[in-house]
């Protein structure tokens, strides 16, 4: 349970993440942030905070080929240093033979890129996406306020979805990344 909500403006991005931790109707404001830069890359995750932890902390984004795409690169490379990094840690979870994880937004070269729990990249044709249980509300929000600010559009965005869903809490972090 969380909101997460990415945005792209004049090459930078924009990621913004609530505080709850939830666990069926237990609810934990959290110390430790969702949203956070790694290298070259700006990550805001939902699912599980372990998975976030080792984004954060043990992941090292590996190297990009030169003349690799972003697409190629984040689909292929990135992605594999990402499962890697999560089987390693002992999140990464396999049934029936599929490998899962959790679900997270990553910026990176001034895209938005949304990564789901089995691993597939999506990018939006808008400059902005949201995961999470506050996800559509936040969507609404954002799409509404494009005359304004980023950082305030995605503020607004958290506001809507901690309005309107039981699992989004105060306090809002907000990272961006040129």
């Amino acid at each position: 349970m969380t909101c997460i909500v990415g945005l792209v403006d004049n090459g930078t991005v924009y990621i913004g993440g609530d505080s709850a931790g939830v666990a069926g109707y237990d609810l934990t404001v959290r110390k430790d942030e969702k949203v956070f830069i790694n290298g070259s890359f700006i990550f805001g995750f939902t699912s599980s905070f372990r998975m976030g932890q080792l984004l954060r902390y043990k992941f090292k984004p590996p190297y990009r080929v030169p003349d690799m795409t972003i697409e190629e690169y984040i689909c292929t490379t990135f992605i594999d240093g990402v499962r890697s990094c999560l089987k390693d840690g002992g999140f990464a979870r396999t049934e029936n033979g599929e490998e899962s994880a959790g679900t997270f937004i990553v910026g990176h070269n001034g895209r938005l890129f949304v990564i789901d729990s089995d691993f597939q990249v999506g990018e939006s044709i808008h400059p902005f996406a949201a995961v999470g249980c506050g996800a559509q509300a936040a969507l609404g929000a954002i799409y509404a306020t494009m005359n304004l600010d980023p950082v305030d559009r995605i503020r607004i965005a958290l506001e809507a979805a901690e309005q309107f869903n039981a699992g989004v809490r105060r306090p809002f972090v907000i990272r961006e990344l040129r």
